[in-house]
């Protein structure tokens, strides 16, 4: 019986395969389509670099040295503890004293608190401190100008709510 069964099983595998020989001969006998035409090919205008008496496109400008208002860091200055970290890596901790005689705290990266007060500097931009709040530390630092100059621009740091 199983012998019956597996020559039934092959009898039906032996079907002809002309049905499949024709289509493929059809479809290689089919034309090709038509290949899409080639891009036309844009004419650019001609521009001739003349590079005489003109500063070279790609080497940085010359700073005036004697242009802006003056500003600048301090380079014999000596620097504080605070100023060694980036100001968004700094947090106000809080205040001691009152008035005029506010004291601010901040905390540096490394989890040591410091007591700041107006005219101290923090933050690596060179960040003057111009007034000490109880919720806030107001200062000015001083960022090139992209020019060879310098900008003041006012940051804060403000006392976080935890």
């Amino acid at each position: 019986m199983l012998l019956a069964c597996a020559c039934i099983a092959l009898a039906g595998c032996t079907r002809g395969s002309r049905d499949l020989e024709a289509w493929v001969a059809e479809v290689k006998a089919r034309p090709a389509p038509p290949l899409d035409p080639l891009p036309v090919m844009k004419q650019f205008e001609t521009f001739e670099y003349n590079a005489q008496g003109m500063r070279d496109p790609f080497s940085a400008p010359v700073p005036d040295r004697n242009a802006g208002n003056g500003l600048r860091p301090d380079p014999e200055r000596r620097k504080e503890a605070l100023e060694a970290y980036p100001l968004d890596s700094l947090n106000m901790v809080g205040t001691i004293g009152s008035g005029a005689g506010v004291v601010g705290l901040v905390m540096a990266p490394d989890k040591v608190t410091y007591r700041v007060r107006p005219g101290n500097y923090l933050g690596q931009s060179d960040g003057r401190i111009t007034a000490v709040y109880e919720d806030r530390i107001e200062m000015v630092e001083l960022v090139p100008d992209g020019a060879g100059g310098w900008l003041e621009r006012q940051a804060k740091i403000a006392l976080e709510d935890n």
